[in-house]
């Protein structure tokens, strides 16, 4: 009997039980649904990380303090004095593959502007700090290298900082606001960035001379961080050897000391959140398939129950001609038609909510073609599975047993 034939059997026999047939399929078009929508949100999610690291700068390079240990305990890198200025001057003349580099301090306090007043910091960095955090000022200037070096004090507003000590909406810029009991005159405004994946928000901050917030405000000779950036991604790795070489000569170590500071890059970063990330997806995606394997489960139920219930159709079958073969054919492809059904239905949904997840939750989803395509597939192979023993189990009953069966 060709396929043709079977298939036309197989539909009828799927057409006569329609409830029961949707009921089996609905174990499927959960599971595949919840598959899907679970692998929407982890790639969105990896997606969206990769995004906001790209706009912070890829080939970013920070630098911290620290590392060492006193008294045989691990200090914090907010303990460490181990990065001056002249390791900064170190960098700048010695370092051949940074693009930009600039010191960081920073200072937590209040902001004060007349009766308005805001908790946040003041981050001291220099003039190239823009160009390595890839930002850019919406109103006014950027302070000058003049201003650096004479420790000048003045001040660039994030927009949070802008809205909570200017309320009224009027113009900060030429204004005097008080970091603390230091007063600052306000140069410009940065443009608007919103808040990262993190839930970070990138416009709470207030950028300031490094010199003014050391001299000024912590009274401190020695850095709390450098940032830099490489000249290309590509070059990222070569950059952290140099800086490495570099400053381990500044601080006279030797050959098997242990490193006084610690270099991270963007690029582990985002290989280690992006591994988090993969690895929650997955967990997500086998969470969500246990219903695929229920699914496959109630598809083999349903079927020995078919099976019972057409013993006398299978032997009549046989009796007129038709091989165990043909009736194993049937019923896996009646298996695999719910099965495969089920999971055109089940992406569909998958589809639905995570457009619902984007419209109401606001969440960042990705369906990529191939979590459709390996939802599809599984399936296929979860009908042909699921579906085989009843098919053989219906192919091996004796004709003559089965005409008789009541």
């Amino acid at each position: 009997m060709n396929i043709q034939n079977l298939l036309k059997i197989a539909l009828k026999a799927l057409n006569n039980n329609k409830m029961r047939c949707f009921l089996t399929m609905l174990g499927v078009i959960i599971g595949v649904g919840a598959v899907i929508a679970m692998l929407a949100i982890g790639q969105g999610s990896k997606d969206s990380i990769k995004a906001q690291i790209s706009e912070m700068g890829s080939n970013m390079i920070m630098i911290f303090p620290g590392a060492d240990k006193r008294g045989g305990v691990r200090q914090s890198s907010d303990d460490m004095q181990t990065l001056k200025p002249a390791d900064y001057e170190a960098l700048v003349t010695q370092a051949s593959t940074i693009a930009n580099i600039t010191p960081t301090v920073s200072s937590s306090g209040q902001w004060i502007y007349g009766n308005s007043n805001y908790p946040s910091q003041a981050q001291g960095v220099n003039t190239q700090y823009l160009d390595i955090r890839q930002r850019s000022v919406a109103e006014g200037d950027f302070f000058t290298e003049t201003d650096v070096k004479n420790a000048a004090k003045v001040c660039v507003l994030g927009k949070t900082l802008v809205d909570n000590l200017f309320p009224d909406g009027s113009d900060p810029i030429g204004k005097v606001v008080r970091f603390g009991k230091v007063p600052l005159t306000v140069i410009g405004v940065l443009e608007e960035k919103g808040y990262n994946t993190m839930g970070q928000d990138q416009d709470d901050l207030a950028l300031v001379p490094y010199t003014t917030v050391m001299k000024r405000m912590l009274a401190i000779d020695y850095l709390q961080g450098i940032q830099a950036s490489a000249i290309d991604e590509e070059q990222t790795e070569k950059t952290i050897d140099e800086i490495t070489d570099i400053l381990r000569t500044q601080h006279k170590l030797r050959d098997g000391d242990e490193d006084n500071f610690t270099i991270r890059s963007m690029q582990e970063l985002a290989e280690m959140i992006s591994s988090t990330s993969s690895m929650m997806t997955v967990l997500l995606a086998a969470v969500a398939g246990i219903s695929l394997l229920v699914g496959g489960i109630g598809i083999m139920n349903i079927m020995i129950v078919s099976v019972t219930e057409r013993t006398r159709e299978i032997g009549l079958r046989m009796s007129i001609g038709a091989t165990g073969r043909d009736i194993m054919t049937q019923f896996l492809i009646e298996a695999v038609i719910i099965s495969v059904t089920g999971g055109i239905i089940g992406i569909l949904l998958g589809a639905l909510a995570s457009w619902m997840i984007v419209t109401f939750a606001h969440w960042p989803v990705t369906v990529s073609a191939s979590s459709v395509i390996l939802s599809f597939l599984v399936c296929t192979v979860i009908g042909i599975i699921f579906g085989f023993y009843p098919a053989a189990k219906a192919s091996n009953l004796d004709p003559i047993e089965a005409i008789r069966y009541e």
